[in-house]
């Protein structure tokens, strides 16, 4: 994933407690056959039932709201406030090519509160960033030398620390194994370190993403972790065994 990545900080045991639209509105119908696996799985948490499903286009208005939610609280521990602000208009943006795609998901919270996660995966060549960030291609990678991509997890601060964050992440990497990768590989935020680590992903780099095209000041850029994982080592996920 890229520094889209906004979960919460976790306990590596419990997981997170957690440009214009394009594409058409997505049914389980037109999503491909390996992509429908961890479609519409539900489960319960106390009274509330959680409900995890693929994004679709009417989607957009709500993840644009949520995004900003989840990054000024979440990641504000990590990142300095200049920095998140430069980031919400470029980085920090709903990456619409995803839902297009249908490789992005979503969590509602029922009855009557609506998305509260958001995290996807991709087949393309893009690392990070929304719509309007400046460094994006499209190209899709190949499954049998390239690695699928873990792309833009948010977070609704009031529903962080409740296992979110590894919910999402357990439907992206099914959905990537089915399509036939063999390895899974990210740009993690410094605030998403303590999930992928206790799901198995290792540090291959630090590094840092432009905020901007010109990146001429100290916090024009963010501090990322570039981090991998092969999918032979999954073990049975969350999305396929029902409540934790």
């Amino acid at each position: 994933m890229c520094a889209d990545d906004v979960t919460g900080k976790v306990d590596p045991e419990q997981g997170p407690e957690t440009g214009p639209p394009t594409g058409p509105e997505q049914s389980p119908e037109l999503i491909p056959e390996h992509e429908q696996v961890t479609a519409a799985k539900g489960w319960m948490a106390g009274d509330v039932r959680f409900r995890l499903r693929h994004a679709v286009a009417a989607d957009i208005d709500a993840l644009r709201e949520l995004i900003p939610l989840s990054v000024r609280e979440l990641q504000k521990n990590d990142y300095a406030p200049e920095q998140l602000e430069i980031a919400l208009r470029t980085v920090f943006t709903l990456d619409t090519q995803l839902i297009a795609d249908g490789t992005y998901f979503v969590i509602e919270a029922e009855p009557c509160v609506g998305i509260v996660a958001c995290g996807g995966w991709s087949r393309r060549r893009t690392l990070c960033g929304g719509d309007q960030h400046a460094v994006r291609d499209s190209s899709f990678l190949d499954p049998a030398t390239d690695a699928a991509k873990i792309r833009a997890f948010f977070v609704h601060p009031q529903w962080a620390r409740r296992g979110l964050g590894s919910r999402l992440l357990a439907a992206c990497e099914e959905a990537a194994q089915a399509a036939g990768f063999s390895r899974l590989e990210m740009a993690a935020t410094l605030t998403g370190l303590p999930l992928y680590r206790a799901r198995g992903y290792e540090v291959v780099e630090h590094s840092s993403v432009p905020l901007d095209a010109e990146c001429t000041r100290g916090d024009s850029t963010l501090k990322v972790v570039l981090m991998s994982r092969s999918v032979l080592e999954l073990t049975p996920t969350l999305s396929s065994t029902g409540s934790r």
